[in-house]
């Protein structure tokens, strides 16, 4: 059995992007990614995103801390959507 203080216990946290129904993404931070995945398709995840359901995990990273998981959030909400796109590996349809 691991110990409660090695890295087999050792918390993560998740930062994530969401596409959603219209194609819009929402970026966020979470502990637990499939019980944050279905709060926001059963509309009790952020405003945003209550309004554009379904929503469908497109992207995520992890961390140690939830302070790096914040940070990274920010640092992704601050990027463009062709910058988002990338980083997800698309691009955006051409007209």
């Amino acid at each position: 059995m691991p110990s409660e203080t090695g890295p087999a216990s050792a918390p993560v946290s998740y930062t994530y992007i969401l596409r959603c129904a219209g194609g819009s993404l929402y970026t966020g931070w979470t502990t637990d990614l499939d019980r944050r995945l279905k709060a926001h398709n059963a509309g009790k995840g952020a405003k945003y995103t209550r309004s554009r359901r379904p929503v469908a995990l497109v992207y995520y990273e992890t961390y140690a801390t939830p302070g790096e998981a914040m940070r990274r959030e920010a640092q992704i909400k601050r990027l463009s959507r062709e910058e988002k796109l990338a980083l997800i590996g698309e691009k955006e349809p051409s007209l």
